[in-house]
């Protein structure tokens, strides 16, 4: 297994397009790393970038601490899965394992045996080393790609969205399966996907990426409570952070339906401005029986009941000026008390505020309460 890491790397197309523009990241020995963003944000190139299948404009690419630039494919060992499982349909399990070990030319028939049957151990598949692809489920057909790509035993496991053509709950049990095979390996991998709930569920450190940069790496329990900036607040998290226009001046802001006061630590990031985004996640607004007087909480009005059999639970509120509404989601983990007691008051408590720089779109409170 070996750490992998790119430093400034930049891709960019004969056609002037930029795919990768700078990406910077390190992803540590055994880590469990994912790749996520929209459409056309650099995630697969990353993965070809390091696996060499395409050439970079720029930057270095380390693979267990040696430069890899201008190695072939064939000298990294790393090992590539991809959307399709890409499985020898004629052949058996145990042959579709084996294959890449007899196509090196490098093992004995004995030494060959030995390693299938120890991989297909490790993946709870010696029921079906017979058996072909076709009468496989989902989730033994991922195994059995996962174990041929193990078997040359390589430094680290490159995987490209795996499960993007699969029903959703499919998915979800692959997902779980994915993750217990990475953990029972302890190999390095590098996984992508469009999915920010896949990537939250199975990364050890998340990396968001937009138009090829690197928006922020961190662990998935990070990037939900102090996200960089407003596109990873709003591309993280179902439903995502709502937004909304504040003015604060010294430790008080003012939302478009009540003030609150916000710590003093807060208030010292954001000295000398007035005018920022405040973003709130809907689970952050909170059922409360009674509030201090410490204006830490601001009461949200009761405009719309709650009605709505779900967790999730929408108010409309007017901004200032009366003309634009402002959707506020609020969820609670006890839908019950929604719904049978509507009459509650609702509050949001500034710790739970985040405020950022409407210009730049930084959050400029994610590290302080």
């Amino acid at each position: 297994m070996a750490a992998i890491e790119l430093r400034d790397v930049v891709k960019t197309f004969p056609d002037g397009t930029s795919a990768l523009d700078g990406v910077s990241l390190n992803v540590a020995d055994g880590e469990f790393m994912v790749l996520v963003g929209p459409s056309g944000c650099g995630k697969s190139t990353i993965l070809r970038v390091v696996a060499g299948l395409e050439e970079m404009t720029s930057g270095e690419v380390l693979i267990g601490g040696k430069v890899a630039n201008g190695l072939p494919p064939n000298e990294r060992n790393v090992a590539m899965a991809f959307q399709t499982y890409s499985l020898y349909p004629q052949l058996t399990v145990y042959e579709n394992i084996a294959f890449p070990l007899r196509v090196s030319k490098s093992f004995s028939k004995r030494e060959i045996d030995q390693i299938v049957r120890d991989a297909s151990r490790t993946l709870g598949l010696d029921d079906v080393l017979q058996t072909k692809p076709g009468v496989l489920s989902g989730g033994q057909r991922q195994r059995v790609a996962m174990g041929r790509a193990m078997v040359r035993d390589p430094q680290a496991l490159l995987l490209d969205e795996p499960l993007s053509n699969l029903d959703a709950r499919l998915r979800q049990e692959l997902r779980a399966e994915i993750a217990w095979l990475q953990r029972c390996l302890g190999t390095t991998t590098l996984y992508v996907t469009h999915d920010q709930t896949e990537a939250m569920a199975l990364g050890d450190r998340v990396v968001v990426l937009e138009q090829g940069r690197v928006q922020q790496i961190a662990t998935p329990r990070d990037l939900y409570r102090h996200p960089a900036n407003l596109f990873v607040a709003d591309f993280i998290g179902s439903p995502p952070m709502e937004f909304l226009p504040v003015t604060v001046t010294g430790d008080v802001v003012e939302l478009s339906f009540a003030w609150v006061r916000i710590s003093p630590q807060k208030a010292a990031r954001v000295h000398g401005r007035e005018q920022f985004i405040a973003g709130l996640r809907p689970e952050r607004v909170r059922l409360e029986d009674l509030v201090g007087t410490d204006h830490q909480y601001a009461r949200i009005p009761r405009d719309v009941p709650p009605g709505v059999p779900d967790y999730l639970i929408r108010y409309e509120k007017e901004l200032v000026g009366g003309e634009i509404n402002t959707p506020l989601n609020s969820r609670s983990d006890y839908n019950r008390r929604f719904l049978e007691r509507d009459q509650e008051d609702r509050y949001v408590n500034s710790r739970s505020l985040q405020l950022f720089d409407p210009a730049t779109g930084e959050n400029l409170t994610r590290d302080v309460d």
